[in-house]
């Protein structure tokens, strides 16, 4: 690996060994508990979480994540860079087991992602991009072979008709009004459906050109989603202010956000609070 990539070296060390511990589980039979918000957690989250921290702690950076303790924002805000982790994403497609769960592994610097990783056990493909490093995609196997590695172009026209990337639930009255302002200025739509932040694979490869997520998330499931794609030439923006997403925030919460080409330059006047 060159210089650039060597601070990040624990970080793919981190997902390759947490995905053998899901896949070890994930070919067994799981149950899952709830946690106080009513979300599911299993034992491939809590094992996955483990060995991501242990192998983080090498860097000396601080680390939130969704199965961490969370520290005190008054000590959090004073971090310059953090480590923003879900070490499972997607824990009830894992239940469903339809394939369609990630890693992911994201560090902050001043609030805004400036490295993403995200790892799929099941494709055994990791993509990895940010500020100062484009973005790229490889195997397992060629994890640490980086001439293998495959660069990512930046983000061409649009795909006709427009593909539209969703999660797996039901559309929402504003997710209807931004289909709606799409198809007007730009054409025919395309839905498409998928769990967790693998829609970041067809996002950052140009399979997918825009992604509403209008319902709760937190930092964790999208901050290495924003440091791929901004790589890439996308952008996340929230659909209140238009403005990227920020991290590290006293609420670690996302507030609603959209995910597009730049060039897409779409209007965030479909929004209603």
């Amino acid at each position: 690996m060159n210089k650039n990539f060597d601070t990040y070296r624990p970080a793919i060390e981190a997902a390759i060994e947490a995905s053998e511990a899901i896949m070890k589980i994930y070919a067994g039979s799981f149950e899952a508990s709830h946690k106080e918000d009513g979300s599911p957690v299993t034992i491939a989250d809590l094992q996955s979480s483990d060995i991501i921290e242990r192998h983080l702690k090498e860097t000396n950076i601080p680390i939130i994540g969704e199965e961490l303790e969370e520290s005190e924002y008054s000590e959090r805000c004073q971090w310059t860079k953090v480590w923003c982790v879900d070490p499972l994403d997607g824990t009830k497609e894992f239940l469903k087991k339809n394939g369609e769960f990630v890693i992911n592994i994201a560090l902050i610097d001043k609030c805004k992602p400036i490295f993403g990783l995200i790892a799929s056990p099941i494709r055994r493909e990791i993509i990895i991009g940010g500020k100062g490093l484009g973005a790229y995609q490889f195997s397992y196997e060629d994890a640490f072979n980086m001439e293998n590695w495959e660069k990512i172009e930046k983000l061409s026209s649009m795909n006709s008709p427009v593909h539209i990337i969703s999660s797996r639930s039901h559309y929402s009255g504003n997710f209807l009004n931004l289909a709606k302002q799409i198809e007007e200025e730009f054409g025919e739509i395309q839905p498409l459906k998928m769990g967790s932040a693998l829609k970041f694979f067809e996002l950052v490869n140009n399979r997918a050109d825009v992604y509403p997520r209008l319902a709760p998330t937190m930092e964790w499931d999208i901050a290495a989603g924003q440091a791929i794609y901004e790589a890439v030439g996308g952008e996340i923006v929230n659909v209140e202010t238009g403005k990227p997403l920020v991290y590290n925030k006293e609420d670690l919460t996302n507030p609603y956000f959209v995910a597009s080409k730049k060039t897409m330059k779409l209007k965030m006047d479909f929004y209603h609070s």
